[in-house]
C-alpha cells in the first residue's frame, strides 16, 4: 500500500463486536479477566500498561515509519525523555544536536544532567565532529533534522554509519517531516521520535508524543520506561491523533507548497534581511534535503532588517498569521524563538549555534498562500 492509503487504513480495523469504522475510544481504567489462568488472554490489563484505542495509534505508526514497533507518550517531551532513560544510566555520555527544542536542551542541561548523564552538544551536520565527540562511554547521539529553529539539516546516513561502528542507537527527532517526507529508520537510524502533537495532530487540539524503533529489543527497554514512568498517551488523545493521521499526507503537500510560496515571496522583499527554507536553492544544504527527504515541509525562519523591533513589529502587525507556540497545525502560526520556545537555552549558546535574536519562525498553514503572503506583506508595510 502506498502511504496515504497505510495512515487511513494501517493499524485499524472495524470493531469486532458493533462494526464501527472508528476504533472506539476504551476510556477505561481496567480490563476485566475471565480467569486468574487466563490473565492477560485478551492482552490488556490495566491501561498504564496498554490501552486497545492507544495501541491502534501505535500499530498505525510503526506502519507508517517502517518500524518494528511504536509507543506513544502524554507529550513529545515524555517521549524523550523515554528514549533518555531507556538508553542512558548515571556516567554515560550523549551526544546531542547543538542546535534542537529548547525543551529537549531544558531537558538534557537541567534534568539528566543532575543525574549524572553527561551531553555534548555537537553539529551533527558535519560528521567528522560527531566522531571527534564520541567518548568510550558515549550511549546515544540525538538528532534533530531539520532541527528548530535553524532547520540545519544532519545527514541521517552518515551519523548513522558512525553510530553502527560503535554499536550505540541513533535517535532522530523527526518532527518536522513526518514519515510521509523522512523515515529515518530506512536510512540507517534506529529510533524516530515524533511530537504527534504537531503534523499527526494537525489542528491544535492535543499534546502527545511518540517513538518508533527499529528492533524489538529496544522498543521492549523503551516500553519499560513508558511503563514504569507512566508517561502513557490518553485515549482520548490517542483516538483524536489517529484521526489526525488519516490526512497528514494531503495537509502536509499543502502546507508544503504554501511555504514555497511565502520562502520565494519573502527572499525577494526589501526589508527582509534574509529568508531560510529547504526548499530554496539558497539554502545552504539544499541538496542534502533533495537528497534525504521527499519533501521541503512547512516550517521556515526569515530576519527581517531593523533587528529585534522589527521583527517584533512585524509579529504585532500580522492579522492572518496567528503568533503562538506550536507548529504544523492547519493555522499558520508565528513565533519568536528568543522570547517563546528557546527562551531556556543560554544566550550565547542560542547565538553560536544560529538562534539570532531577529529571527522570526513560520509554521505554514492551509491557508490559501495568496492570503498569507498579503498578510506578510501588510505586516512588512508596517515596519
Amino acid at each position: 500500500m502506498g502511504f496515504t492509503t497505510k495512515q487511513v487504513h494501517a493499524g485499524v480495523s472495524p470493531d469486532p463486536v458493533t462494526g464501527s469504522i472508528l476504533t472506539p475510544v476504551y476510556q477505561t481504567t481496567t480490563f476485566v479477566q475471565d480467569s486468574v489462568d487466563e490473565y492477560l488472554s485478551k492482552g490488556f490489563s490495566y491501561s498504564r500498561s496498554g490501552n486497545p484505542t492507544v495501541r491502534a495509534l501505535e500499530n498505525k505508526l510503526a506502519i507508517l515509519e517502517g518500524g518494528a514497533d511504536c509507543t506513544c507518550y502524554a507529550t513529545g517531551m515524555a517521549a524523550i525523555q523515554a528514549v533518555l532513560q531507556a538508553c542512558l544510566n548515571a556516567g554515560d555520555h550523549a551526544i546531542v544536536s547543538d542546535v534542537a527544542y529548547g525543551g529537549t536542551y531544558r531537558l538534557c542541561t537541567k534534568v539528566f544532567q543532575r543525574f549524572g548523564v553527561e551531553f555534548t552538544f555537537a553539529d551533527t551536520s558535519k560528521p567528522d565532529e560527531v566522531r571527534a565527540a564520541l567518548r568510550p562511554n558515549t550511549r546515544l547521539v540525538l538528532t534533530e533534522t531539520p532541527a528548530n529553529p535553524t532547520l540545519k539539516l544532519t545527514d541521517i546516513e552518515a551519523i548513522s554509519a558512525i553510530t553502527r561502528e560503535r554499536g550505540i542507537p541513533h535517535a532522530v527527532d523527526n518532527t518536522f517531516l513526518t514519515p510521509y517526507y523522512q523515515r529515518p529508520l530506512e536510512l540507517g537510524a534506529n529510533i524516530s521520535i515524533h511530537s504527534t502533537t504537531k503534523y499527526f495532530d494537525g489542528h491544535n487540539a492535543t499534546v502527545g508524543g511518540a517513538v518508533i524503533v527499529d528492533s524489538n529489543e529496544l522498543d521492549s527497554q523503551i516500553r519499560f520506561v513508558q511503563n514504569a514512568g507512566g508517561v502513557i498517551m490518553s485515549p482520548w488523545v490517542a483516538w483524536l491523533t489517529m484521526q489526525g493521521t488519516k490526512t497528514l499526507s494531503i495537509r502536509i503537500e499543502r502546507q508544503s507548497a504554501n511555504a514555497q510560496a511565502i520562502a520565494e515571496f519573502l527572499e525577494s522583499h526589501p526589508k527582509v534581511a534574509q529568508v531560510r527554507y529547504p526548499g530554496l536553492e539558497s539554502f545552504p544544504q539544499h541538496e542534502l534535503a533533495r537528497r534525504q527527504a521527499s519533501g521541503f515541509g512547512a516550517m521556515m525562519w526569515f530576519e527581517v532588517k531593523g533587528g529585534v523591533a522589527a521583527g517584533k513589529k512585524l509579529m504585532d502587525s500580522v492579522e492572518l498569521c496567528t503568533l503562538a507556540e506550536n507548529l504544523g497545525s492547519v493555522e499558520t502560526l508565528i513565533t519568536h524563538p528568543v522570547t517563546m520556545t528557546h527562551a531556556d537555552v543560554d544566550e550565547a549558546e542560542r547565538k553560536r549555534v544560529g538562534i539570532i535574536d531577529g529571527l522570526v519562525r513560520l509554521s505554514v498553514g492551509l491557508e490559501d498562500a495568496e492570503d498569507l503572503i498579503d498578510d506578510l506583506r501588510r505586516a512588512l508595510d508596517r515596519i
